[in-house]
């Protein structure tokens, strides 16, 4: 028997903007300890192991940060705060049921769309 994959993946936004851009950031000084109290609760439950965090550049919805990516499932959470992070831990990855309040608006993240399609539509 191999080493089991994990179950998991969750992909953090660590992307920091420099001060004075207009563009909103993931990580401030309010919100920079997020990924370490991701990684931590994950090890306090005893999950690390199954559940994977990884620090990430930008995933591009800069104006819903923080955000994350769980994977399988392709589900993006934004508006992270440490408390938000305890709960999508406690129901989506333990009990399998994703935090629909937290979830992205189908505005902001629609369905994807697959590479042959993007290049047809850009007429390559």
């Amino acid at each position: 028997m191999g080493i089991p994959q994990p179950a998991y993946y969750i992909f953090k936004c660590e992307q920091s903007s420099p001060p004075g851009m207009p563009k909103p950031s993931c990580v401030n000084p309010q919100t920079q300890d997020l990924f370490q109290h991701l990684a931590q609760t994950l090890m306090q439950k005893g999950i690390i192991a199954t559940v994977q965090p990884i620090r990430s550049a930008c995933l591009n919805r800069c104006n819903v940060g923080p955000v994350m990516l769980v994977e399988p499932g392709h589900t993006m959470y934004v508006g992270l705060d440490k408390q938000k992070i305890d709960r999508i831990i406690d129901e989506h990855i333990i009990g399998g049921n994703p935090v629909d309040e937290y979830i992205i608006s189908e505005e902001e993240w629609d369905a994807p769309i697959s590479p042959k399609d993007m290049m047809t539509q850009m007429g390559r």
